[in-house]
């Protein structure tokens, strides 16, 4: 009887999995790095229509274009992060950071919009969707505007 033991060739995945991509501060930008995000989380075995991938969707959307309309600066791009994080609870770490330090997002608790109000409803849903998100400054300009998400 032969005791020899097969090694694996090829290394085992790392345990952490990341994207980062700049893309232009424009609707079109924001509609790209929603897009994107959706397709890296179809590569990490979450279906488009997932509700993980869904939720993952809706924050980088969400996130994205507030960096377009509140965190633009000519000639700037923002950047996009999506991190898979395996732990007891994995989680999807959504980070998008832009050039303005100025700009902060309305930290909980918010002003509830009006029926009448046209705006003002983003940052609920990132509430409501998140587990956890908040700002960090970013180095040497700007900030970071981060949510977190349990994988479903």
């Amino acid at each position: 009887m032969d005791n020899t033991v097969l090694k694996p060739t090829t290394a085992p995945e790392p345990e952490l999995r990341e994207l980062t991509q700049r893309f232009p501060a424009t609707p079109r930008g924001a509609r790209l790095a929603r897009r994107r995000a959706v397709r890296r989380m179809e590569e990490w075995g979450y279906p488009p229509a997932s509700d993980t991938s869904c939720t993952v969707a809706l924050l980088v959307a969400e996130l994205a274009s507030n960096a377009v309309r509140h965190g633009r600066l000519p000639g700037r791009d923002f950047r996009l992060r999506l991190v898979r994080e395996p732990s007891a609870t994995p989680t999807i770490r959504i980070e998008v950071s832009d050039s303005r330090e100025d700009r902060l997002p309305a930290i909980p608790p918010m002003p509830m919009p009006t029926p009448d109000d046209e705006c003002g409803r983003g940052l609920l849903l990132v509430d409501v969707l998140a587990t956890r998100w908040g700002t960090t400054p970013r180095s040497p300009v700007g900030k970071t505007v981060w949510a977190e998400c349990a994988v479903m």
